[in-house]
């Protein structure tokens, strides 16, 4: 991110523009927007200018601006369409130490001015540092037929009303009570005018300085294989209202970028044959802030039910008489096998399926090879790359065929996802030859298609 978005206070304070063209009108209308002071400076301005000029809404100079004129300004436009005179004015700025956007010319400005939709006091600023302007206006044509008109009326009575509602216990209790005022009991009441909102405020506090403290609770969500887009809209609405979240090693950065910004995050991250947090102390963390009325999200790669020690976490909370949910996610092998172009049944072919672990707390696992080995089964194996030798000895040794087909997903639906494709017999070889990173997860018994989606980078080995 090379632009930081901010909201700059404008309120009474200067801000000074040279120019009186296109460029120095579109820039206008949206300032005029604010509560600043807006000196214009343009030898020739426009009309519209000279109008809003004598309205009193900006004050006008007929003349190009001085070195004395930038002096004590919140921000400077240099919008005059000459290279010129738009670096004259941006010298003066800098000069002054005031931040300059010089129009059209973003790699000499010093901040840039995004697309908005205004609905006061809610403002949406987008911007795309430039690189797609067109894609900005896209998204803001979007959001203004999204957002409700009256949406800015709703806000400032809420706005006027906080100060009333900090009668409610800072955190979660407050939100549920903005959460029922925006999204449910306000825009009902706005159709009647804003008086009758103003009373379904006073009604809505009254309910809830009323209920007790609300429990915490436990939702143990599916993060997927990575993908953000593969979350599922109950595990986004999760992370949305989460205090806490406690989240896995494999669970991706741009994940947990759409927790909310106020939730604490705490990386509880296992590695096998690694290090690792004790689990116990994670049950310790989801009991602490849960029993403290948070809502905790542990958020697990993957689905929680495979592999997660789910029912162990489940048992703590339990115990504590914290109530839990379970939002499950799509499996690391469900997307593994959507990258081969390969279903996990066919008929004709295997009419069953398993998902096994190459590791379990004990060391390698132990599991039942000899029916794993006989022709036709398929398998997907979790935790498997460091179990890739003995997990091959143990197969070939009940009598699988050498040339068993053996898939190998690396970041599976992620940005860097590769496959090695081998067989069961080169497995541990070319595994080892290969060095995949990232999460791994082994297909025995498919290939991938041959007309496998663009989006997987096969390596294949003979």
């Amino acid at each position: 991110m090379q632009h930081f978005p901010i909201f700059v206070n404008l309120q009474d304070r200067a801000v000074v523009l040279s120019g009186g063209g296109e460029a120095a009108l579109a820039k206008l209308r949206l300032l005029l927007k604010t509560e600043a002071r807006i000196t214009v400076f343009a030898p020739d301005p426009a009309p519209e200018i000279r109008d809003w000029a004598a309205q009193g809404r900006l004050v006008l100079a007929e003349r190009p601006p001085g070195a004395c004129d930038l002096l004590g300004a919140a921000l400077a436009y240099a919008a005059d369409e000459d290279e010129a005179l738009d670096a004259q004015v941006s010298r003066l700025a800098r000069t002054a130490g005031v931040p300059v956007n010089i129009v059209d010319n973003l790699a000499d400005s010093q901040f840039i001015t995004p697309a908005i939709v205004d609905r006061d006091p809610v403002t949406v600023a987008i911007g795309t540092e430039g690189a797609a302007p067109v894609l900005a206006r896209a998204i803001k044509a979007d959001l203004e037929e999204r957002l409700p008109r009256d949406l800015g009326r709703l806000a400032r009575i809420g706005k006027a009303f906080r100060r009333v509602a900090e009668a409610l216990p800072f955190g979660r209790p407050r939100r549920a009570f903005w959460r029922d005022y925006y999204f449910s009991a306000g825009p009902r009441a706005m159709a009647d005018g804003e008086a009758e909102v103003e009373r379904t405020l006073d009604a809505l506090l009254a309910r809830h300085l009323a209920q007790e403290t609300s429990p915490g609770r436990v939702s143990f969500v599916g993060a997927g294989p990575g993908d953000p887009e593969l979350l599922t809209l109950k595990a986004r609405k999760a992370l949305d209202e989460a205090d806490v979240v406690i989240h896995d090693r494999l669970v991706t950065p741009e994940i947990l970028e759409l927790a909310r910004r106020e939730a604490l995050l705490i990386d509880v991250g296992k590695e096998g044959f690694g290090p690792s947090t004790a689990q116990a102390d994670i049950h310790a963390a989801m009991v602490e802030h849960g029993a403290q009325g948070a809502h905790v999200v542990r958020l697990k790669g993957g689905d929680p039910t495979v592999f997660g020690r789910l029912d162990e976490e489940i048992e703590a909370v339990e115990a504590a008489g914290i109530a839990y949910e379970i939002v499950p996610g799509i499996t690391a092998a469900s997307a593994a096998l959507a990258g081969m172009g390969q279903s996990f049944t066919r008929r004709g072919r295997n009419a069953a399926t398993r998902l096994i672990t190459g590791h379990d707390t004990q060391g390698f696992a132990d599991h039942d090879w000899r029916s794993l080995a006989r022709p036709g089964e398929v398998a997907a194996i979790y935790m498997g790359r460091r179990a890739a030798h003995f997990l091959q000895g143990r197969l070939l040794m009940h009598g699988a065929a050498p040339d068993t087909p053996v898939t190998v997903i690396s970041q599976a639906s992620r940005p860097g996802q590769s496959t090695l494709v081998t067989t069961l017999s080169a497995l541990s070889s070319d595994l080892a030859e290969a060095a995949p990173d990232g999460p791994t997860l082994m297909i025995l018994g498919l290939a991938p298609r041959q007309s496998a989606p663009l989006s997987v980078r096969q390596q294949e080995v003979s």
